[in-house]
């Protein structure tokens, strides 16, 4: 029976392009994490900051919210954008792909609101 990645590799919902903001010095800390693991490398990384923000999202907006190209085009933010970096990885993908349903994405993006209420104390002034 072969054992493939197949499926991981082929799933529509995960991450091709990442869109972040790297005045953030805890978001440049968590995108270099993504980068090093399994999959990280499947990911077109763009720095928000520095003008890579596609026109669909706009700079303010990608500077506001994590923001994610998944394979099937789409655009998702927030909790959903980290499940779909999530399913690039070949060991994360299946808990991505468990938690991508009520009540858990209400609960991730009730953390990741959180997060951004406190993100600008961590971001580096302009």
């Amino acid at each position: 029976m072969e054992t493939s990645t197949a499926p991981e590799i082929a799933d529509p919902a995960r991450a091709v392009e990442a869109f972040y903001d790297g005045g953030c010095p805890l978001c440049r800390a968590e995108i270099a994490t993504y980068r090093a693991m399994p999959g990280g490398e499947t990911i077109a990384w763009r720095d928000a900051s520095n003008g890579a923000a596609p026109p669909e999202i706009g700079a303010q907006a990608a500077l506001a919210r994590f923001h994610v190209r998944r394979a099937d085009g789409g655009i998702a933010s927030g909790f959903r954008a980290f499940l779909a970096i999530w399913r690039a990885n070949p060991r994360l993908a299946p808990l991505a792909r468990l938690l991508d349903r009520a009540p858990f994405t209400w609960a991730g993006e009730a953390a990741y609101r959180l997060f951004l209420a406190i993100r600008p104390l961590w971001r580096r002034p302009g």
